[in-house]
């Protein structure tokens, strides 16, 4: 038995070793460089989308569903929709990275709360990636009905023991995550995990300003979503949980909602080009 025990940690100790090298290698530097190009786009693209919502133009969801819709509606669509599909996935890669091994080369070890966000993380932009390839092989038809999947979700949650309150648990932890998000952009605690030191004072501020006003409008809409998810689990009406899409729509019914969607839409293409930005200077 003890034999057998000390086989089963060896070769634990082996994948963690395998894994250690290979967040050290240039292949997975360049994969997760790559994924924040890609987050970056497909934020861009929402940003863009959610700005002819604000008009009144709506024709795709403002949405990541939206944005591969987007995308291969494009010239060359099919050949930008693989090179997202890899950047998405490298950008899995590292987020998962960080969650499962703590420490990377640049960034160092990595605490206890940051390796949560980064599984959580991690796995959404896998499903994105999925998503894309999924787009590529069965067109823009496999990405359309975004806002119906969290309603479906949130059906089925029900159906389980004690569903209602994992569909309320669902809601705080996007509330969670947005004060979060709203934490770092206002405190500037964002700029801790880039090379700012490489950076022209002007290049700097530049960025500082994009992350702040990209975070906190990436703060408001994952707000938005949470509150909708809590509501359907405090009412038990399905109808209420919504997606990214879903959340901005409503936002227009607001008071000044137009105002408001449009202020939250720039400042998601800020967040878009933050994060293109961040792909060169991002500790890894």
């Amino acid at each position: 038995m003890n034999r057998r025990n000390e086989g089963d940690d060896g070769a634990v100790n082996t994948v963690a070793q395998e894994a250690r090298g290979f967040v050290r290698t240039p292949w997975f530097e360049g994969l997760a460089r790559a994924g924040y190009v890609a987050r970056g786009l497909i934020y861009a693209i929402i940003g863009i989308l959610a700005i002819r919502l604000a008009e009144g133009i709506s024709t795709k969801p403002a949405s990541q569903q939206g944005a591969l819709q987007t995308l291969v509606g494009q010239p060359f669509g099919h050949a930008l929709l693989v090179l997202m599909a890899i950047g998405l996935g490298g950008y899995s890669i590292w987020r998962l990275a960080q969650a499962f091994i703590g420490v990377t080369p640049e960034a160092g070890r990595h605490s206890t709360m940051d390796r949560i966000g980064a599984l959580g993380s991690g796995i959404a932009y896998g499903i994105f990636c999925v998503l894309s390839i999924s787009v590529l092989l069965n067109g823009a038809s496999a990405a359309s009905g975004s806002n119906q999947k969290p309603r479906d979700l949130t059906a089925t949650a029900f159906t389980w023991p004690g569903g209602r309150f994992l569909v309320g648990l669902a809601g705080i932890l996007f509330l969670i995550v947005a004060i979060y998000q709203a934490y770092l952009g206002i405190s500037r605690r964002f700029l801790d995990d880039s090379k700012t030191f490489e950076m022209s004072p002007g290049v700097r501020t530049a960025f500082t300003w994009l992350g702040t006003f990209g975070l906190c409008a990436r703060a408001v809409a994952f707000a938005l979503i949470g509150i909708f998810i809590f509501q359907a689990a405090r009412t038990y009406h399905v109808r209420e949980a919504v997606g990214l899409d879903g959340a901005l729509v409503r936002l227009t019914r607001q008071s000044y909602g137009p105002w408001l969607l449009g202020i939250v839409a720039v400042g998601l293409i800020a967040f878009g080009i933050y994060s293109i930005a961040d792909a060169k200077f991002r500790k890894i």
